[in-house]
């Protein structure tokens, strides 16, 4: 299993490809604003995949 600080770059990584117009720097923050959401879960496990759903709907209406 991927650890979770792999998993945001991944996730930063695939956005970045998807919304080349905008600046890495960001879509890091809304990729961290995001964790950062969910940072009091005790389930981890789809934690990225939470904060790339909600980072992509973020960066798709910016």
């Amino acid at each position: 299993m991927t650890k979770e600080p792999e998993a945001l770059m991944a996730v930063i990584d695939r956005l970045a490809e998807r919304f080349p117009h905008h600046q890495r720097s960001l879509i890091e923050d809304v990729v961290a604003e995001e964790h950062g959401l969910l940072d009091d879960g005790p389930v981890r496990d789809y934690v990225p995949l939470l904060v790339e759903r909600a980072a992509k709907l973020r960066l798709a209406h910016q």
